[in-house]
């Protein structure tokens, strides 16, 4: 029914879907930050202001009445919302112009090379719209956490952990949701998709990663009962002792109710992938895709995280940036999330040294840049891909050039703590 429609239509409606959705956008951040406050027209009004009207509910525009409420959330309190409705709208037409319309995801026929075709899929309207939703929702998703993060400094779980299912429901059920490892024309098909898989470009490796596989199944538990364990509430007291801080690490976790949800999650979940072994070969590489890119993803700032704490002692990086970039990797996949960690610490480092020359601050919400730098990457996928899928052929060769980067990131870390310590003695 959306493709009898006209392409001017099609625009002009989801514009309006955009802001609709921003709307309730917006009423997520304020009501999942830590601080909530009845800013949305869609809260209660606050104490001292007059009832909320329909008018005031209607995206972008409802905004304008609100500046009525100034004296109790701060003058200019609306600017924001309003910019990130109307944002929103023209966001998700232009969005669908790119992937669906210009089918600008699409890498040239034949570039970048691929080893092989193992899950090929014709490239129609319904396929480019499959991804088209898919990462409309990631944005959405990375929208509310941005804002939060720069708001409180601080990611909820309650945007990514139903993030993260939502990315490997989508993988599963539609896997050519996922960004395009390269294209081919075929005489009889015309052009046709590879969606992106665990070892593009190598060839997908039929004995072990087949959907009636053990190993494929060992290692697809194994990603999800590792995210699990990220999600469970702990706390380490290192200065205590280890034999201490182990027992205060296993009593919190005991005793905590948080620790049910997160064993009930592991269970369904664990369920849901040995169900998932039978629904195909194509669908089973979606899964495979999204968990690995779970684990990787989330796996590489974790790393970061504890040698961050490690060596300054503090922490460095919120564990919120480990479940968003755990979301990210859901989505996008396992190369995607790599190229989204080296580009986001870019954009991040002249957005400190700008805040910590106007505002004297070093501490900085690095959510946005992760979001940023994976808003990047999915826009211009094509000819990012078409470069860096030479790299990631290299097959072992990728964890070993990552475990020189993080020693290389030690080195650096302890130079830089001892250049502070010498200027602080003098």
């Amino acid at each position: 029914m959306l493709a009898a429609l006209s392409f001017e239509f099609r625009l002009a409606l989801l514009f309006v879907i955009g802001a609709v959705t921003a709307s309730f956008l917006n009423l997520a951040t304020y009501r999942l930050a830590w601080h909530q406050r009845s800013i949305s027209p869609w809260s209660k009004a606050p104490p001292g202001a007059a009832p909320r009207t329909w008018l005031d509910c209607v995206p972008i525009f409802g905004w304008l009445p609100l500046r009525r409420e100034a004296a109790i959330h701060g003058p200019g309190f609306w600017i924001r919302p309003l910019l990130v409705e109307l944002a929103a709208g023209i966001g998700l037409a232009a969005l669908y112009w790119w992937e669906v319309d210009q089918a600008a995801l699409l890498p040239p026929a034949g570039s970048p090379l691929l080893a092989s075709l193992t899950f090929p899929v014709a490239v129609t309207w319904e396929v480019l719209t499959a991804g088209f939703i898919s990462h409309a929702l990631l944005l959405a998703l990375m929208l509310v956490a941005t804002l939060i993060d720069f708001d409180e400094k601080t990611i909820p779980d309650g945007i990514t952990v139903p993030g993260t299912l939502i990315g490997l429901a989508l993988a599963t059920v539609w896997p050519w949701s996922l960004l395009p490892g390269g294209t081919v024309d075929v005489a009889s098909k015309g052009r046709v998709l590879e969606p992106l898989h665990v070892a593009t470009p190598n060839a997908w490796p039929l004995d072990w990663l087949a959907a009636g596989s053990g190993p494929s199944l060992a290692i697809a538990l194994g990603c999800y009962a590792l995210w699990c364990f990220w999600l469970l509430p702990r706390v380490w007291y290192g200065r205590y002792g280890f034999a201490r801080a182990t027992r205060y690490f296993l009593a919190t976790i005991v005793r905590n109710l948080g620790t049910r949800i997160v064993l009930g999650m592991w269970l369904i979940g664990s369920a849901a992938i040995v169900a998932a072994r039978f629904a195909g070969d194509a669908r089973w590489a979606g899964l495979m895709t999204s968990l690995v890119g779970l684990v990787v993803a989330g796996g590489i700032v974790w790393t970061v995280r504890l040698i961050g704490q490690w060596v300054l002692r503090r922490e460095a990086m919120g564990f919120g940036d480990v479940t968003l970039m755990a979301m990210i990797g859901t989505f996008l996949g396992w190369q995607p999330a790599i190229l989204v960690f080296f580009l986001a610490p870019m954009v991040g480092l002249v957005f400190g040294v700008v805040n910590l020359l106007i505002k004297s601050e070093s501490e900085i919400p690095y959510g946005p840049f992760l979001c940023g730098a994976a808003l990047t990457i999915l826009v211009y996928w094509s000819p990012i891909w078409q470069e860096a899928s030479r790299y990631f052929s290299m097959g072992l060769w990728i964890p070993a050039v990552l475990g020189v980067c993080l020693l290389a990131m030690i080195v650096l870390l302890q130079a830089l703590q001892l250049v502070k310590a010498i200027f602080d003695r003098r």
